[in-house]
């Protein structure tokens, strides 16, 4: 419960009508979940203007609202206030409600194309190995200490997210690590935070549904690297050419990590096979359970984090060394007597370009590599024929199938992707539209040598059709079909 007078007290507004004394309850920026107890802030989203619910609000007893234009709607017993931009004062007033938390712990924010979740997740894990309370907010789930709240978002909306973290610090965590999506920093929902560093990974082909070009994309990335304080850390893969744009206007101390660049954490792989890494990570011999150069790149983006953080060189690399694979995430699974399972959340073509070289780099000559993949409705359509290109030039086997359809027809995505192939390449690729079954047709097709990726789906329990959310767990259904074909 605050004063809305006391939350308006930093931002640049204007009150239209009414004298903005109302004492507040809930922050909404959905008018179905308003009352008489809510500040409704009126925010134009992707699909949507929540300037057009203002009337919906009142409705619901609600009194106290927030705009960024003209409007008509003026009834006589409202606090109407307008502000330069709505998404960034519910940011602002978000932060303020909540008693600005982000001031409390230590902030990580990770963003980039590939790599956030297990970044994010390793960050905490290692940090939590360390001895310390932490929090964690990613696309698979958000942790207070031990405790897990599921996920709906990469980045939960303002309110959600400066809750979350209010609950961290009243639960005793000094440090939480947070996914920084694009939509995210475009939509204002980490604005006003208070970040001890950002990180970025990479950046490939994804979200142009949403941000339309490349270049826009990039920017919105950028503009979280833009907004760090000086007093924070910039952390930057320099291998990846836009690392250094990044870095451009930036008043946070720069630091970099490469594998193959110059940089201030370096590391080299020194061994990568199915069994885990060994590096030379910042001078030290260190060897990892995880699999894949890309691993090699988020391992050292940690260990440069904890560093930053003024974190034992030696504990670190210790706790670091026995952390395990994110769910989804170069998911192992071997069958006795079976074939090797990777389960995947490779989404885009360069995920899924690393992800295969991967394991041609480390299966044996005589394995053949298997692989599922679809591509999500809905969703950026650019890179279908782009992924089923890449998925057959790199694969000894593959079949394409559905991932989320979503609202779009299963079988035009998958001619979307078909659209990228050869003739040559069609008369051998194998296309499936029931996912299950397609995983069942991996494992008969597969000898126990060979090595099947599931691509696309990773942590996901579900496959979004038609707006039905059906129990689908890639990992899970290929352990069935792998244990029945052994039986």
């Amino acid at each position: 419960m605050k004063a809305l007078n006391y939350l308006l007290d930093s931002l640049k507004h204007q009150v239209i009508l009414g004298d903005a004394s109302g004492v507040i309850h809930t922050i909404q920026f959905d008018s179905r979940e308003t009352n008489k107890d809510s500040l409704f802030i009126a925010i134009e989203g992707f699909s949507q203007n929540g300037h057009d619910y203002l009337e919906a609000a009142y409705k619901n007893g609600c009194r106290n609202f927030i705009v960024d234009r003209k409007v008509d709607f003026q009834p006589k017993d409202i606090s109407l206030i307008q502000v330069l931009n709505s998404s960034e004062a519910l940011a602002l007033i978000a932060s303020k409600f909540y008693g600005n938390p982000s001031r409390e712990l230590k902030l990580v924010g990770i963003t980039g194309t590939n790599g956030k979740t297990t970044c994010a997740t390793l960050m905490y894990d290692l940090f939590s190995g360390l001895g310390y309370k932490t929090g964690l907010l990613s696309t698979v789930v958000n942790k207070i200490g031990k405790d897990a709240i599921p996920a709906t978002h990469t980045t939960p909306n303002s309110v959600a997210l400066n809750a979350l973290l209010r609950d961290m610090v009243n639960e005793g965590c000094t440090h939480c690590f947070m996914e920084v999506s694009s939509h995210a920093i475009d939509q204002n929902r980490i604005y006003g935070l208070h970040f001890e560093g950002g990180v970025f990974t990479n950046i490939s082909h994804d979200h142009l549904d949403y941000h339309k070009t490349f270049s826009a994309y990039i920017k919105a990335k950028k503009q979280f690297f833009d907004g760090l304080p000086s007093a924070s850390f910039a952390l930057v893969n320099t291998d990846d050419k836009n690392g250094l744009i990044m870095l451009q206007n930036t008043n946070a101390k720069r630091h970099h990590y490469a594998l193959k660049t110059p940089a201030d954490f370096k590391a080299k792989v020194m061994e990568n096979a199915l069994s885990g890494l060994i590096l030379n990570l910042d001078g030290a011999e260190f060897y990892s359970r995880l699999i894949g150069r890309f691993n090699a790149y988020n391992l050292l983006a940690v260990y440069a984090v904890a560093m930053l953080l003024d974190e034992d060189k030696i504990e670190t690399l210790g706790v670091l060394s026995n952390l395990q694979s994110v769910e989804g995430r170069f998911q192992y699974l071997k069958a006795q007597n079976g074939p090797t399972t990777i389960v995947d959340y490779a989404h885009t073509p360069d995920a899924l370009k690393n992800v295969l070289e991967t394991i041609t780099a480390i299966k044996s000559d005589n394995s053949r590599l298997i692989t599922i993949v679809g591509c999500g409705g809905d969703r950026d359509k650019d890179k279908r024929p782009i992924m089923a290109s890449i998925a057959s030039a790199k694969s000894d086997e593959l079949i394409l199938t559905s991932d989320n359809p979503r609202s779009e027809d299963p079988q035009q995505i998958l001619k979307d992707m078909q659209a990228g192939l050869t003739s040559e390449q069609l008369d051998v690729v194998l296309t499936m539209l029931n996912r299950r079954e397609a995983i069942k047709l991996a494992v008969k097709l597969a000898r126990e040598q060979d090595v099947i990726l599931i691509a696309g789906k990773g942590h996901e329990k579900y496959q979004e059709i038609k707006g039905v959310r059906h129990d689908f767990d890639d990992y899970k259904i290929a352990s069935e079909y792998t244990n029945q074909k052994n039986n």
